[in-house]
């Protein structure tokens, strides 16, 4: 599943609420752990020891501001023992369960109760009543260190792609663009990265400028790498107004 954006006009009554954790999307297949693009997560034995055959779907998460460590884990090829006893899987979904996500929710939390392992959690879902206490959550969780909140519409059933079953509500708006050329910096970024030039996955280029740490500009993103921007709605020809370059994506 894949998740389109929240607006003020979603009817918020058939949604369940839960906080979008910033990690690494993790799908447990019934017997190996795998990235949402299909590459094996080489985790130490002991983390998906006593799994069950029932397929999960969820987050490999450190904690609120710890994206890098996150990645960085999750991407080793061999596992490093230490760095994932910080990680948890944060079950928010059961891809083969027929029901609706209702029913889904009360599944994985059985299920996640049931292994008793500290690092398997179930992520809580709720309700809200109001755009107005959807915001507030927002805000007050974005000020915790949190990267947002996401809506799963009740009655859906699992199904993949991109839908309205699945709505993510952050405060700014993100997406994911690839690298196709490194602009040379002037003045004070002489000698070092002065922009990306990016492509979206509709054929739109544009520059990212902004965002970039020291070390970034020093040794910027390789072509071809998958980054992900922050921006401000679109001007009329596509392309993102005020856009920043935030993090190369993790899978």
């Amino acid at each position: 599943m894949l998740a389109n954006v929240y607006n003020d006009r979603t009817l918020l009554a058939a949604y369940w609420v839960s906080e979008k954790y910033d990690g690494v999307r993790g799908f447990w297949n019934g017997h190996q752990l795998v990235t949402r693009g299909g590459e094996v997560v080489h985790a130490p034995a002991w983390f998906t020891a006593g799994w069950p055959a029932t397929p999960m779907d969820g987050e490999l998460w450190a904690g609120r501001g710890r994206f890098s460590h996150a990645v960085s884990t999750v991407r080793e090829q061999t596992p490093d023992d230490a760095a994932w006893r910080d990680i948890r899987f944060m079950v928010f979904d059961l891809p083969a369960h027929p029901g609706t996500f209702t029913e889904r929710t009360q599944a994985y939390q059985r299920l996640v109760s049931g292994l008793n392992q500290p690092w398997v959690q179930a992520v809580p879902q709720w309700r809200v009543d109001s755009h107005a206490a959807l915001r507030a959550q927002l805000n007050a969780r974005v000020r915790a260190g949190a990267e947002g909140l996401m809506l799963h519409r009740a009655d859906a059933p699992y199904r993949s792609g991109r839908s309205d079953d699945l709505l993510k509500v952050k405060l700014h708006a993100d997406a994911e663009a690839r690298v196709v050329g490194h602009v040379p910096g002037q003045g004070k970024y002489a000698g070092r990265l002065g922009a990306l030039l990016v492509e979206t996955p509709e054929g739109v280029r544009f520059k990212l400028g902004t965002g970039f740490t020291d070390a970034q500009r020093a040794n910027p993103p390789p072509l071809g790498t998958q980054v992900t921007y922050r921006y401000r709605g679109l001007n009329d020809s596509g392309v993102p107004r005020f856009a920043s370059f935030w993090r190369v994506r993790g899978e």
